[in-house]
């Protein structure tokens, strides 16, 4: 069966940045899986995997605008230290979620010179081209309830809960 927009795919991947260093995988014998055509996975691997079947492998590289978006430096700003109440000891890398006009912003410190911290509310591979190899495990259809809600199913329900109720998957997704 060809991957194509209501199949469900199961997958082993490695993800390197340009240096070749890995940036994440997928653990020996768990394949991640998705629902393909629900954005589920950044568009440019699933445009990439369209069309391939169980047993294929391939290599994909990811431009910024098909994966997690160009660098956008309007996203970094420096704030007073005070922003952060009850956080003692601020250090690189810590994340949070700031209130903004247009709602919550995952940001993390990218910087903390005295008084200023500098916050960043780009995805970490913003702006960065992401080198995927991947071999495809299993393809199938979905089934109707996972169409509906948009993701996979596993176990006896989605996210491996056994269902609750008329029409429930057990999982926290709104139906």
């Amino acid at each position: 069966m060809e991957i194509k927009e209501g199949t469900v795919v199961a997958m082993d991947y490695s993800l390197k940045d340009d240096a070749g260093v890995v940036i994440d995988q997928s653990q020996p014998g768990q394949p991640l899986t998705y629902l393909h055509g629900h954005r589920n996975i950044i568009p440019g691997l699933e445009s990439a995997l369209e069309g391939k079947i169980k047993g294929d492998s391939v290599e994909v590289r990811v431009e910024p605008s098909e994966g997690y978006g160009e660098f956008n430096p309007s996203l970094e700003q420096v704030v007073p230290r005070e922003r952060f109440q009850g956080v003692e000891d601020l250090q690189v890398g810590m994340q949070f979620q700031a209130n903004t006009d247009q709602g919550p912003v995952s940001v993390r410190i990218t910087k903390v010179e005295g008084e200023d911290v500098t916050v960043d509310g780009n995805h970490p591979l913003a702006g960065k081209h992401l080198n995927f190899a991947v071999t495809i495990q299993d393809v199938r259809e979905a089934k109707p309830e996972e169409l509906a809600h948009g993701h996979v199913h596993q176990g006896g329900g989605c996210c491996g809960g056994e269902g609750e109720g008329e029409g429930g998957c057990g999982c926290s997704c709104e139906h």
